[in-house]
C-alpha cells in the first residue's frame, strides 16, 4: 500500500485509462516473452497477475509496470534449457523454482538492506549489455519468422545452422512475420499513442481464421489453458544449480527495475526507495513461482506507456490485472489461433527498441573509454552467453571504478588573475604560483589501490618545480582513508623533509582529522602545520619567508578568496593555534568566498575529479612548469 496512501479520487480517470491502455499492450507481449523463456504463452499471463497485484502493494513507484520482461526471460530459456534435457514439464518446474529463488534472494538482500546492489551495473555498461541482449533475442526468432530449423549450443551455432538452413525458408511464414514486423512499425510511427502489439495480435488471429492460413503451413500457438493456475510450490531439488544463475538474473531485473523507476520518478519530483524495491521485487518474484510462471522484473516500454496514459499510481496496475484476468478467464480460445510467426515478430519489434544507438553516440562523444566500456559489455554478451556476459558486466563496472579512484586527477595549484580562489595551473597558462610554496591536491580518497600513486605523483611534481621550500597537500577531496593511505603520506612527509622540504596540509576535515591522530600522523606533521585554509597556509608560509616581495603579497592578497573553489562537506579542524592569519585577514573572508563560489573555474573536458586513469607525468609537469612562471620574490 506504499504508493496507494493519500490516494486522490481525482486520479482515478487517467489510471484507469492507463490500466487498459497497458493490458491492452501487456497480454501479447507477455505472452511473447513467455516464448523467449521457452514455455508456453499462458504462462506470461499467469506470471504477470502476481507481479501487477504484489508490486502495486509493495513498491515504492508509482508509474513502474513490473511482469515478464524480455532480459529476465532469455536469461530464463539460458539457465533452464540445459537442465530441463527436453522435458516440457521439468522446464516449466524448473522455470517456476528459479522465480522463487530469485524472490528468495531479494527478499534476503532487502533484510540486509543491500538495495545499492542497483549501482553496480554504469550506464555504459547497461547500453552495451542491452544491445547484446537484443542480439541474441533476435536471432532466437529466426526460427519462428522464418520457418527454418535452427539449433545449435551457442549464438554462433545458431547462426550457422540459420544460414545453411536457409533453403528451406517457409515463404508464407516469413512472409507473415515481415508484415506484421512491418505494421508494428508504421503504427509506431504514425499512430503512437494506438496498442501495436494488441492490434497486430488481433489482426494476425483473424486473418489465420479468416483465410484458412494454417492451411498454408503457418503454425499457431495452440491451445491455451483456459481459468487460474492453480497454486503450487515449485520443487526446489536443483536449488544448487539453480542458485548461481539466480543471482544473476537477480541482479539484472533489480538493476533494470531500480535505473526506470527513478527515470520515471525523477521526471515527476518522486522518491523511490531502493530497498523497498527489492521486497516488492522478492514477493512479486515469489508469487510467480507459486503461479507456475518464471522470473519477472520491471518493463521500461509499459512503464513508459502508462506515464504517457496519465497513470498517477498503481491503481493502473490493478486495473490492468481485472483486465488479464479477465483474458484468460474468456479469450483463451480466440488466442490460440495467433500466428507464431507474429509472436515472434512482436518479439523483434521489442528487442530493437533496447538497442539504443544514441546512446553509443553519446557515449563516443562524451569520453572514448566509456564507448569501449559498452562495446566490452556487448562483446562479452555475444561471447560468453548472457548469465556470463551478466557477471562480466559487474566486472567491467567495478574495475572501471578502481581505475578511476586509482589513478585519479591531481593538480598543482596557482593563483590566476582575475578569478578568485586557487586553481590548476594546467587548466590556466597565465596560473602562477607562490615563490617557494607548492600547494598539491589529490582528487580521490585515499586507500590501497592509490596510496603510492598519491606519493609518486607528488613527488615527480616536486621535482619538477624550483625551489621548492614548502608542500601543502590540499586534502579537500581525500575524505576516506585506509591504514596503506597512512604509511604512504608519512612515507611523503619523510622523504620530502630529507630533502629540506616542510610538509603541511590544509582542508583537513574532522572525520580525516581523527584518523591521522589515531594513526599518529597528526603529530608527525605537527598541528601549527595542519591548517583550516589556503590563505592561512600561505600565511604561515610568508611569516616564515619573509622575503617574499610585496608585489607578489599584493598579487595574492588581490586575487585569493578567504578559501579555494569550494572546499567540501564535512568539518574542517580548527585552525592551529601557533600560527595565525594576518591581521585583517577574516575580515575580508566572507564576501570573497561568496565571490569565489559566484565564479567557479572552467574545466576542460574529461578533467573531472576521479576521471580516467592517467601515466605518469613528469613530463606533463615540465610543461606546466614552463606554463606558470613563478610571481618574482
Amino acid at each position: 500500500m506504499v504508493t496507494l496512501r493519500a490516494y486522490d479520487r481525482g486520479w482515478l480517470r487517467g489510471d484507469v485509462l492507463a490500466g487498459a491502455t497497458v493490458a491492452a499492450y501487456l497480454i501479447p507481449q507477455v505472452m511473447a516473452y513467455s516464448g523467449l523463456a521457452g514455455l508456453p504463452p499462458v504462462a506470461g499471463l499467469w506470471a504477470a497477475l502476481p507481479a501487477l497485484a504484489l508490486y502495486a502493494l509493495l513498491g515504492s513507484s508509482r508509474q513502474l509496470s513490473v511482469g515478464p520482461e524480455s532480459t529476465t526471460a532469455l536469461m530464463t530459456a539460458t539457465v533452464i534449457a540445459p537442465l530441463a534435457a527436453g522435458d516440457p514439464g521439468r522446464y516449466a518446474a524448473l522455470a517456476a523454482g528459479l522465480a522463487v529463488i530469485v524472490g528468495l534472494l531479494c527478499l534476503v538482500c532487502w533484510a540486509i538492506r543491500l538495495g545499492f546492489v542497483a549501482d553496480l551495473l554504469s550506464k555504459p555498461i547497461l547500453v552495451g549489455y542491452m544491445a547484446g541482449v537484443a542480439i541474441i533475442m533476435i536471432i532466437g526468432q529466426l526460427e519462428r519468422l522464418t520457418g527454418v530449423p535452427v539449433d545449435g549450443g551457442t549464438l554462433l551455432g545458431e547462426m550457422w545452422s540459420f544460414i545453411k538452413g536457409m533453403g528451406q525458408i517457409h515463404l508464407a511464414t516469413a512472409v507473415l512475420g515481415a508484415l506484421v514486423l512491418a505494421f508494428l512499425y508504421l503504427v509506431q510511427r504514425q499512430f503512437p499513442k494506438l496498442p501495436g502489439p494488441l492490434l497486430a495480435v488481433l489482426l494476425a488471429t483473424g486473418a489465420t481464421a479468416l483465410f484458412g492460413l494454417q492451411d498454408y503451413g503457418i503454425a499457431t500457438i495452440g491451445k491455451i489453458p483456459s481459468g487460474l493456475p492453480p497454486l503450487a510450490w515449485p520443487d526446489l531439488t536443483d536449488f544448487a544449480d539453480l542458485l548461481l544463475p539466480a543471482v544473476g538474473v537477480m541482479l539484472v531485473g533489480y538493476t533494470d527495475n531500480m535505473l526506470t523507476a527513478r527515470a520515471f520518478a525523477a521526471r515527476h519530483r518522486q522518491e523511490v526507495d531502493a530497498d523497498q524495491e527489492l521486497l516488492a521485487l522478492g514477493v512479486a518474484n515469489l508469487g510467480s513461482g507459486v503461479l507456475r510462471g518464471f522470473p519477472v522484473s520491471s518493463s521500461g516500454s509499459r512503464t513508459a506507456l502508462a506515464d504517457a496514459a496519465g497513470a498517477r499510481s498503481q491503481v493502473y496496475s490493478l486495473t490492468a490485472l481485472v483486465l488479464v484476468i479477465c483474458t484468460l478467464l474468456f479469450a483463451s480460445p480466440v488466442l490460440s489461433a495467433f500466428p507464431t510467426a507474429a509472436l515472434g515478430a512482436i518479439i523483434v519489434y521489442a528487442a530493437l527498441r533496447l538497442i539504443d544507438l544514441p546512446g553509443f553516440r553519446k557515449l563516443a562523444a562524451f569520453r572514448r573509454s566509456e564507448l569501449l566500456l559498452a562495446l566490452a559489455a556487448f562483446a562479452g554478451v555475444l561471447l560468453f552467453d548472457i548469465l556470463y556476459g551478466v557477471l562480466a558486466a559487474v566486472a567491467l563496472s567495478v574495475a572501471e571504478m578502481l581505475a578511476r579512484v586509482a589513478r585519479p586527477h591531481d593538480a598543482v595549484l596557482g593563483i590566476v588573475p582575475g578569478v578568485a580562489g586557487m586553481h590548476d595551473v594546467e587548466d590556466y597558462p597565465q596560473a602562477r604560483t607562490v615563490p617557494g610554496l607548492m600547494i598539491y591536491r589529490y582528487d580521490s580518497p585515499l586507500f590501497f589501490a592509490n596510496a603510492q600513486d598519491l606519493r609518486r605523483r607528488a613527488l615527480a611534481a616536486v621535482g619538477q618545480a624550483p625551489d621548492v621550500k614548502w608542500f601543502v597537500l590540499n586534502a579537500e577531496a581525500i575524505v576516506e582513508v585506509d591504514i596503506t593511505a597512512m604509511e604512504a603520506v608519512e612515507e611523503l612527509r619523510n622523504e620530502l623533509t630529507q630533502r629540506g622540504i616542510v610538509f603541511g596540509m590544509a582542508h583537513v576535515k574532522q572525520e580525516l582529522m581523527d584518523e591521522m591522530v589515531s594513526f599518529g600522523l597528526a603529530e608527525s606533521v605537527g598541528r601549527d602545520r595542519i591548517f583550516h585554509t589556503l590563505p592561512t597556509a600561505v600565511a604561515a608560509f610568508r611569516a616564515e619567508h619573509p622575503q617574499t616581495s610585496s608585489e607578489s603579497r599584493k598579487s595574492w592578497s588581490g586575487r585569493l578568496p578567504g578559501d579555494d573553489h569550494g572546499g567540501g562537506g564535512g568539518r574542517h579542524v580548527p585552525e592551529p593555534h601557533g600560527r595565525r592569519a594576518p591581521p585583517g585577514a577574516a575580515a575580508d573572508l566572507a564576501p570573497r568566498r561568496r565571490r569565489g563560489r559566484a565564479r567557479a573555474a572552467p574545466r576542460r573536458r574529461g578533467r573531472r575529479g576521479g576521471g580516467r586513469p592517467r601515466p605518469e607525468r613528469p613530463a606533463r609537469r615540465a610543461r606546466g612548469a614552463q606554463a606558470r612562471r613563478a610571481v618574482p620574490a
